[in-house]
């Protein structure tokens, strides 16, 4: 009897296995899923921090809160390539100029603070999307050289 009931568990270990296997796969999936959106989301904040202190150390030559282009050109450049001067591979896949915003914050008519964001980047998954809005956001005091031109 012992014997019948062994030859009967066979192929249990199979069919366990291929109950379980679409649940396991789904769990690694959604484990990489997510790990691959906060890593891009750490370079993202990475980029945004450097972009932030850069404009808030370079010269601001604006008499206004509206930035020069060059000026404007460079944070962004800075932001996407992680060099003022330009590239061509950006730090994130699919990351463009056109996402990174500059606010300036002028008191008393006196640069105060840079606050460099993302916004409508969108982090391609393999099981869905991710449009960010106005994140990430850093903000450097500035303390570069405040020289406006006339």
């Amino acid at each position: 009897m012992i014997k019948r009931l062994m030859e009967n568990r066979r192929g249990n270990a199979m069919v366990e296995f291929a109950v379980s296997l679409p649940i396991l796969f789904l769990a690694f999936y959604g484990c990489f899923q997510f790990g691959y959106y906060f890593y891009i989301y750490n370079r993202l904040e990475s980029a945004v921090r450097a972009g932030a202190r850069y404009a808030s150390l370079r010269s601001y030559d604006s008499s206004s809160s509206t930035p020069a282009d060059d000026f404007l050109t460079a944070v962004r450049n800075t932001v996407v390539y992680a060099n003022p001067s330009g590239g061509t591979q950006p730090v994130v896949p699919g990351l463009a100029a056109g996402n990174v915003n500059l606010t300036v914050t002028m008191t008393n008519s006196v640069p105060a603070q840079m606050t460099v964001s993302i916004t409508g980047f969108t982090i391609n998954a393999f099981f869905g999307t991710w449009t960010l809005a106005q994140k990430p956001v850093a903000t450097f005091r500035y303390g570069g050289r405040y020289a406006p031109t006339s």
